[in-house]
């Protein structure tokens, strides 16, 4: 019985590292909403975007790659302009 207990904490944690690997937990003012990270990382698993700037957002280039500025327009905190403008100051694009 040890072994079965032992063997299913071990699945249990695994699944939990693989959903920390694998998604970026985002909270906005208005919710809370996960991203699907491109690649295996612990980096900005936990990101809140509460008091940050649309631009200093997307200028975390882990985050832009993985499609946050889609999320916030879908969130309605930027517009498809706002963007444009942003990704165009930064050279990006």
């Amino acid at each position: 019985m040890p072994r079965v207990r032992n063997l299913l904490l071990f699945v249990v944690l695994g699944a939990i590292l693989y959903f920390l690997l694998s998604y970026h937990v985002i909270l906005t003012n208005r919710s809370t909403r996960l991203l699907r990270k491109s690649t295996f990382t612990l980096q900005y698993t936990f990101f809140s975007t509460k008091g940050k700037s649309n631009k200093t957002i997307l200028t975390i280039d882990a985050l832009r790659e993985d499609g946050i500025g889609d999320l916030l327009k879908k969130e309605g905190l930027m517009s498809e302009e706002e963007e444009a403008l942003i990704l165009q100051s930064l050279n990006i694009q």
